[in-house]
């Protein structure tokens, strides 16, 4: 018979995840701080523990997905001694600093970790397209591999516990300032009576063809060779988004979203780099890491 597995935490993603495992008939212990939202998997078969303690006696791996680091303390820390010699995987939202921190913890209490970050909204979980970060204890993810895998397309990205969610969060910046971009060009069309539905419909395959576009992007950051023939200059950036700014602020629309981007180029020209191409931006990135510009 298979080990029953632990659940901890059933929001919407935690029960997706626990409705997901019930489905492929693994055996689930689930408990969540409001018990009501158990009530719809203990139908399909899951068992309802009323606390903490009762939750993770099944021997399993324990799964937790809480709403943030400080919840996933709050809950864990008072049974480490029991967790010992388990192995816990992490699939709430954390920084990598704090996957680091939880996976400290982790070993001076004998658990073995693995960090995880979901690149799926949950109704996705057991779909195509849904995916899930690992980083941490190699064993781990290999020994639950099939589990893993009833949840979405799982990738490794070593033994460091931060790995995963550094790039999550990473791919999450691109998705957040798109979902923003595109709202800034709504709502300038927006104040000439264009609903948001039909610019989404020349939008969308804009930007997708726009992202055939980053691999080169990545080639040029990668070789710092912003001065290389075929490249869109900072100082032509420069007028093209001054003028997208203009544009906003007559029609009526906040251009919040795109000064920020204006500015970044304009730090750029003034330090001389003007002829550059605009990936250079990267450069003024990433200075507060290591000075470079």
């Amino acid at each position: 018979m298979t080990t029953p597995m632990t659940f901890l935490g059933l929001g919407a993603m935690g029960s997706a995840l626990a409705a997901a495992a019930l489905a492929a008939g693994r055996p689930s212990v689930v408990w969540n701080r409001t018990p009501d939202r158990a009530r719809a998997l203990g139908e399909h078969g899951a068992t309802v523990a009323r606390t903490v303690n009762e939750a993770i006696t099944g021997g399993g791996p324990i799964i937790v997905c809480l709403l943030d680091h400080q919840s996933v303390h709050a809950v864990i820390d008072p049974v480490a001694a029991s967790l010992s010699g388990r192995v816990l995987i992490n699939l709430t939202t954390t920084t990598p600093n704090q996957a680091r921190e939880l996976a400290v913890w982790a070993v001076e209490h004998g658990i073995t970790y693995l960090d995880g970050a979901i690149m799926a909204v949950p109704r996705m979980i057991g779909q195509p397209g849904a995916a899930i970060l690992y980083s941490g204890s190699q064993a781990a993810f290999e020994e639950n591999r099939e589990l893993l895998g009833l949840w979405g397309h799982s990738d490794y990205f070593g033994t460091d516990p931060g790995m995963a969610s550094l790039n999550d969060m990473a791919m999450l910046v691109g998705m957040y300032t798109m979902f923003a971009g595109f709202l800034q060009g709504a709502a300038m069309v927006g104040a000439e009576g264009v609903s948001a539905t039909e610019f989404a419909r020349r939008q969308t395959p804009f930007l997708a063809a726009m992202t055939g576009q980053l691999p080169a992007l990545a080639a040029t950051v990668d070789a710092e060779d912003y001065a290389g023939a075929g490249q869109q200059s900072l100082e032509f950036t420069e007028a093209a988004l001054a003028a997208l700014v203009t544009a906003s602020v007559e029609t009526g629309v906040n251009a919040d979203v795109l000064r920020p981007v204006h500015d970044i180029v304009r730090r750029q020209i003034t330090a001389g780099y003007g002829r550059q191409g605009t990936a250079r931006i990267f450069e003024e990135l990433r200075t507060s890491r290591n000075g470079r510009r």
